[in-house]
């Protein structure tokens, strides 16, 4: 009961934790080694080659870490702007997310055991450039101000408001909050946006009358998320593994490489990755995340932007042919195919390899 209490709290501020990752590789898995590894258009603002330190894990601790698109020969790539489907961040000369002064040596002996997955950070902007928008809780919470770190207002369970911009202020119903604030509910609790439930804080930023709301989660939940949202949390445990892994490299070149670095990494959409909160959940998706924990594809040391779509037809259109099929991939599976093997499939010339925690 008491680490689960721990792992509880602590998933509410993976920031505690998070500079003390490190990231190692696992023996990398022998895939197809006489085809070369896939190359791949992404579209994505990634930068393949050079080594780039994750953006919430300090550069010291991942000496060796590069984004890498799917490539033999990688080599630097000029995208840097964001996606065309997200909106222009909003101009505001504050964090979100104060960051953590000092680390608790108790936190981070009760994060021995963790999966890394629990405490890496991932921004999702879920809504952006609207002028309103329904903010509820399940079990209460409170809003701090971001820039100052003091709460603002206590919000009781079950609670439910209509919030706005008002030029660089926020109105929740009548109650008048700062340009950016963050929800942080209690423990074991959902913040709503509309209908829709999602776990970890939320982030409101107003500006110019319209709102962005960006859902600060931990990767483990993310991805509980994005592959029931992805594909069917009925398909067999070693498709959605693979689906998992794939997910997981995606989402860690956007941690690398965030669309804004001040705000967000990514999207909710399926120009990204589709992610739906707490509603794509289900028992067989966590247990694929869990059972993968921190896996991902990699080559030469560099974390893979591994592109997938739903048919091969999509693949080859999209991608050129290079990247995951997940009707093909539901298909190996039932043929017997384990996790890897199927990715191995379709991610050729790569490895798997693991984030692990680096405590010193």
């Amino acid at each position: 009961m008491i680490r689960q209490a721990i792992v509880s709290w602590l998933q509410q501020r993976p920031w505690l934790v998070v500079p003390v990752l490190g990231l190692i590789p696992l023996v990398s898995v022998p895939l197809m080694s006489r085809q070369s590894p896939p190359s791949a258009v992404a579209p994505s603002p990634s930068v393949a080659g050079s080594p780039s330190p994750l953006s919430s894990i300090s550069a010291a601790a991942l000496p060796d870490m590069a984004l890498v698109s799917p490539s033999a020969k990688p080599t630097p790539s000029a995208k840097a702007t964001p996606a065309p489907r997200l909106s222009p961040a909003p101009k505001v000369a504050v964090s979100p997310v104060p960051p953590a002064r000092q680390i608790d040596p108790r936190v981070v002996q009760a994060v021995t055991s963790l999966s890394a997955d629990a405490v890496i950070p991932v921004r999702v902007i879920i809504a952006q450039g609207i002028t309103s928008l329904t903010i509820g809780t399940s079990a209460g919470g409170v809003v701090m101000d971001a820039q100052k770190g003091n709460a603002v207002y206590q919000m009781p369970t079950r609670s439910s408001y209509q919030v706005q911009a008002d030029g660089t202020t926020l109105m929740m119903g009548s109650i008048r909050l700062p340009q950016v604030v963050y929800i942080e509910p209690n423990p074991g609790g959902i913040t709503y946006v509309g209908d829709r439930g999602y776990r970890g804080r939320m982030v409101l930023i107003a500006n110019d009358s319209h709102l962005w709301a960006v859902n600060h989660v931990s990767m483990q939940q993310y991805l509980y998320s994005v592959v029931g949202s992805e594909v069917s949390p009925s398909w067999p445990m070693e498709a959605l593994k693979a689906q998992a892994v794939a997910a997981r490299s995606y989402a860690l070149t956007y941690h690398l490489k965030p669309v804004n670095r001040q705000f967000y990494d990514l999207g909710a959409d399926e120009y990204y990755q589709v992610y739906k909160g707490v509603e794509s959940e289900a028992a067989t998706t966590r247990q694929a995340v869990n059972s993968t924990g921190g896996e991902f594809v990699s080559y030469r040391g560099g974390v893979v932007e591994s592109l997938y779509a739903a048919t091969d037809d999509i693949v080859m259109e999209a991608f050129q042919g290079r990247g995951m099929s997940q009707i093909g991939a539901l298909g190996l599976a039932e043929k017997g195919y384990n996790y890897r093997q199927i990715l191995a499939n379709y991610y050729t010339g790569t490895g798997v390899a693991r984030i692990q925690m680096d405590i010193e």
